[in-house]
């Protein structure tokens, strides 16, 4: 059965038994933490997509799109509109390989300074245009304007029991139903892992566009 706000609201109010004034007005924030335990749990191919951007000549950090999760690939086109891919490394590595900001050229190299940006090496020489191909937060549940979300539709067992893990843990309830929540989440994740494993693996070797640690 697909999870509407509604329905999933009523569910975990019927599993906790609780239906206290406290607890119900923090519903929303328990799915919406249980929805990010999910998505930060798998890489989900359903919530990927592009945003094209610019380089600033001479800067070599790039702010990621406002609903960046996880990157997938960084490409930049160079002057003759070939897609680079940029390989993803840690931040001491692009510094120490660059250590002069003054270093500079079509970027190679890029790693997550922090959640909202990237840090490239070399630092760019022009305005090149990049595409990020990325992992993004997609609209919850709580916000959907007919109450419905792919994971409500597509990830029932893991959205109920994520909700529940959260749920027992606001309530600080039973440890033992607390455990049997988190397992049964966590097999419910380990299946919804393996289909997207699949789907990613195949999507990203046959396109030659994932770049990982090397």
């Amino acid at each position: 059965m697909a999870w509407t706000f509604t329905t999933l609201k009523s569910a975990i109010q019927d599993y906790t038994e609780n239906t206290e004034t406290s607890f119900v007005s923090n519903l929303t924030n328990i799915i919406v933490q249980a929805e990010n335990r999910i998505i930060k749990s798998v890489e989900l191919p359903n919530f990927r997509k592009n945003q094209t951007g610019t380089f600033t000549s001479g800067n070599s950090y790039l702010s990621a799109p406002t609903d960046y999760l996880y990157p997938y690939s960084l490409a930049v086109l160079d002057s003759d509109s070939n897609y680079n891919y940029l390989i993803n490394k840690d931040v001491n590595f692009i510094r120490e390989a660059y250590p002069a900001s003054a270093t500079t050229g079509l970027p190679k190299y890029y790693a997550q300074f922090d959640d909202d940006t990237f840090l490239v090496g070399p630092t760019p020489n022009s305005g090149y245009t990049v595409e990020i191909h990325y992992f993004y937060i997609p609209q919850s549940i709580t916000a959907s304007s007919d109450g419905t979300s792919w994971l409500g539709t597509n990830a029932t067992e893991a959205l109920l029991y994520a909700s529940l893990v959260e749920a027992y843990t606001f309530m600080k309830g039973e440890q033992d139903i607390l455990a049997n929540y988190e397992k049964t989440f966590k097999e419910a994740l380990q299946r919804l892992t393996l289909e997207s494993d699949g789907y990613n693996r195949k999507d990203a070797y046959r396109s030659g566009q994932r770049r990982l640690n090397v």
